[in-house]
């Protein structure tokens, strides 16, 4: 259980990230330090920070949750990250970089209107405040029954830490603090996986029960698209999902534009790619090896802990005093590099994009009060996700998804079609969002059931609604007449 030992662990972590806040905001001195460091951020940092954005508590809770309850088989969606470095790379980073923009959405009203700008905002706070939320609800599994409270005033205790660093020493304090928590949360799952192979009698040993249960299995070469854990769903489909994440999310946007170069932001990105695959590794095998100690070790589990309870048991009654409070500050520590690059980006949208705010002292003020709104509004949402059955992963993906397909549709159009009228942009964005009715359910309405429900894996959701969003805007185009222009002779 946790002792006297784990709370002088847990502490000093939450000290060192108050410390890390409080140290970087003192370079603040103007709106482009608070929002993107100035500018001028070593490559590095930006790419570990990139990571610790993408990997949360979803991550390290989900991940070992899912391969309990199956199998390996979505470590594939590594495979859609390498194809989206390479697009995002050669297509997206250098016409950021050279657009001059201080934000993701800026370039589509350079494009098309303010209104196309606003909309895509929008949507990205939309679907940002929904993963946020999740976000929020995943260290609480573990910190609820540890500190013997409610979910819910788990979920507070996590949000109100997050707000406060984040509000106070902006992008340096989140992209420092990230660094930290990679780190923390990095060791922990060496930590974790080092006390279960032990328990087991060896990685070899895991190794060969995690083959004959079936819980190392990760290549599925299926063209089956209704099922997500195959190559064409987890790694091919998937792809689009990770460019409009790495190429159309503000957070990563906002890492981009804080290296000096076009070359620094894509080392940066390249790198995260790399940790992320061994971050990948790292916990899917904590989640066969949890699957091996309890299931096949015959090991005492309770009978009621679903899939998301047994990694949050472990840690609480499987660890040895002061380990404890090490893995509860890992997860604490994932999730809390995501809130705080969430609620920034937020913040940053909401006062650049939707406001439309020109940069100075006041801007970077209201910020930091969108900072807090937004904060509020996530806490909101996690009280939300605590409602919902499934796996963690597959909820946060598919939240991540569902308005991801339509933006990476505006910002392509923006490339590659700039000609279209506004209007024809945003009925087709429309459109494609509701594409996504004819084929998936809505995890908030369970009530409603899809036409073409089982047709596609969630994987497909963003390359269906891009495509969608993509065809619609330009068929319209096409087909509305444009008004004639008289001319003066």
């Amino acid at each position: 259980m946790f002792g006297a030992i784990d709370w002088l662990v847990l502490a000093a972590y939450w000290c060192l990230s108050i410390f890390i806040g409080l140290w970087a905001a003192r370079s603040n001195r103007s709106f482009k330090d608070y929002m993107i460091g100035g500018g001028t951020m070593p490559w590095i940092p930006i790419g570990i920070s990139l990571i610790a954005t993408s990997v949360s508590a979803t991550t390290l809770l989900g991940a070992p949750a899912d391969v309990f309850g199956a199998d390996m088989a979505l470590i594939m969606t590594n495979v859609g990250s390498f194809l989206s470095i390479l697009v995002v790379g050669w297509l997206f980073i250098p016409r950021l970089r050279k657009s001059g923009i201080q934000s993701a959405y800026e370039l589509l009203e350079k494009s098309f209107s303010r209104a196309v700008r606003r909309v895509a905002a929008a949507f990205y706070a939309m679907h940002l405040v929904l993963r946020t939320g999740i976000l929020l609800f995943a260290p609480s599994l573990v910190l609820a029954p540890i500190l013997e409270i409610p979910v819910w005033a788990a979920i507070l205790i996590s949000s109100v830490a997050a707000i406060i660093y984040t509000w106070h020493g902006g992008f340096k304090a989140v992209v420092w603090t990230d660094v930290m928590q990679f780190l923390v949360f990095f060791g922990g799952g060496i930590v974790a996986l080092f006390i279960l192979v032990k328990g087991i009698g060896g990685f070899g040993e895991l190794s060969v029960l995690a083959s004959e249960t079936g819980k190392s299995n990760w290549f599925n070469v299926s063209l089956d698209p209704s099922n997500a854990r195959t190559l064409l769903s987890a790694g091919i489909a998937y792809a689009v999902l990770e460019i409009a994440i790495r190429g159309c999310d503000q957070q990563f946007v906002q890492r981009y534009l804080s290296c000096k170069d076009v070359k620094a932001a894509n080392r940066s990105n390249i790198l995260s790619m790399v940790l992320g695959l061994v971050v990948s590794l790292l916990f899917y095998w904590i989640g066969a090896a949890l699957f091996v100690y309890y299931k096949v070790k015959n090991t005492t589990l309770p009978d009621n802990l679903g899939v998301n309870d047994v990694f949050p048991y472990f840690i609480v009654n499987g660890l040895p005093a002061g380990l404890t409070g090490l893995l509860v500050a890992a997860i604490y520590a994932a999730a809390m590099s995501s809130i705080s690059s969430a609620i920034h980006a937020l913040g940053n949208t909401t006062e650049k994009d939707i406001l439309c705010k020109s940069a100075g002292q006041e801007s970077m003020l209201r910020t930091k009060l969108w900072i807090v709104f937004w904060g509020v509004c996530g806490t909101l949402a996690a009280f939300v996700a605590a409602s919902q059955a499934g796996s963690l992963l597959k909820n946060a993906l598919f939240f991540t998804g569902l308005f991801t397909g339509p933006l990476l549709a505006l910002f392509l159009l923006s490339f590659f079609a700039p000609y279209l009228r506004s209007f024809s942009v945003l009925i087709g964005v429309a459109c494609g969002m509701l594409s996504l009715l004819l084929f998936n359910g809505i995890p908030f309405i369970p009530q409603y059931t899809a036409p073409l429900n089982g047709v596609f894996s969630w994987p497909w959701n963003p390359l269906i609604s891009c495509t969608a969003s993509m065809w619609i805007a330009l068929c319209i185009d096409f087909a509305v007449p444009r008004k004639k222009v008289d001319t003066v002779v």
